[in-house]
């Protein structure tokens, strides 16, 4: 991990087909300029798949739900991303940039954010 008085911390945001929960996220966090985010998804359809070199590029890794957890272990079953993704356990329920998806996001990552930045 670095410290913000180094190179960004680079955020990957996942989800299934990275059109609404991902894609919000990295919508919202890649207003901070600590923070260097991406975010894709588990699912063929998606907009961006998430490849092992984004895994491997990654500071940290957020998943919405379990079910990505699963994905990343059948996509990449030798790589520890499944292992140390972050789960934060928000449904596939809501719209792009829907404003209660923002501060679930917000609430439930920036804890795990500033512990970074402060590490």
């Amino acid at each position: 991990m670095t410290s913000s008085g180094s190179r960004p911390i680079r955020v990957l945001f996942i989800c299934q087909f990275n059109r609404k929960r991902s894609a919000t996220a990295e919508r919202v966090f890649a207003k901070d300029p600590s923070l260097d985010v991406r975010s894709a998804g588990t699912s063929v359809d998606a907009l961006v798949q998430v490849n092992e070199r984004m895994l491997d590029w990654a500071d940290v890794v957020f998943i919405m739900d379990e079910a990505q957890r699963l994905a990343l272990e059948h996509l990449f079953p030798a790589h520890e991303a499944a292992r140390r993704a972050i789960c934060l356990d928000i449904d596939d329920k809501y719209a792009f940039l829907d404003p209660e998806l923002v501060t679930l996001l917000r609430d439930r990552a920036n804890p795990h954010i500033e512990r970074l930045k402060s590490s």
